[in-house]
């Protein structure tokens, strides 16, 4: 699939509040942080994100999260294309992630769903009448994109969601 764009200040927070301000010190001071404290910095942040994709309960053999900054890379091996696309969604639907790097295998291929980014405004429904001509069809959204959602009701702007074709 590539490289993925996603919107950095919008998403679930994946680091505590404590951990987001050592992050955003050891940013801010990056020419006088040394590059063990930025590597340990990144490697702590990819094993949250792991921990995270692991447990919305997709299976991935073999999963390698690495971060460098803003940039998420992912390797392993998915069963299909769906669990493919909700793991680059739960990493870059991550606040402080801009990017996701998608170096997943699939084991078995399926179309591939179109990526929304949601506009204030937006509601499921309003999206499924854009793409299925259908408000009724916002469940089909909803359900594409379990477990990241847990109601029809809880989007957000700058949130990615999956929209399977039909």
């Amino acid at each position: 699939m590539g490289l993925f764009s996603f919107l950095k200040s919008a998403g679930s927070k994946l680091l505590s509040n404590k951990a987001e301000e050592n992050d955003a010190a050891v940013s801010a001071n990056a020419s006088s942080a040394t590059s063990d404290m930025v590597e340990a910095m990144n490697a702590s942040r990819a094993a949250m994100l792991k921990s995270q994709i692991l447990g919305y309960g997709i299976t991935v053999d073999n999963l390698d999260v690495q971060v460098d900054d803003e940039k998420v890379t992912l390797f392993g091996q998915v069963d299909n294309t769906t669990d493919k696309e909700k793991v680059i969604l739960i990493a870059g639907n991550t606040r402080g992630i801009s990017s996701v790097d998608d170096r997943l295998s699939v084991v078995s291929n399926e179309p591939e769903a179109d990526f929304y980014e949601v506009k204030s405004g937006d509601t499921l429904s309003k999206i499924s009448k854009h793409y299925y001509g259908d408000l009724m069809k916002y469940n089909v959204i909803f359900e594409a994109n379990k477990p990241m959602l847990t109601s029809p009701d809880l989007i957000y702007p700058g949130q990615v969601l999956r929209i399977p074709k039909l």
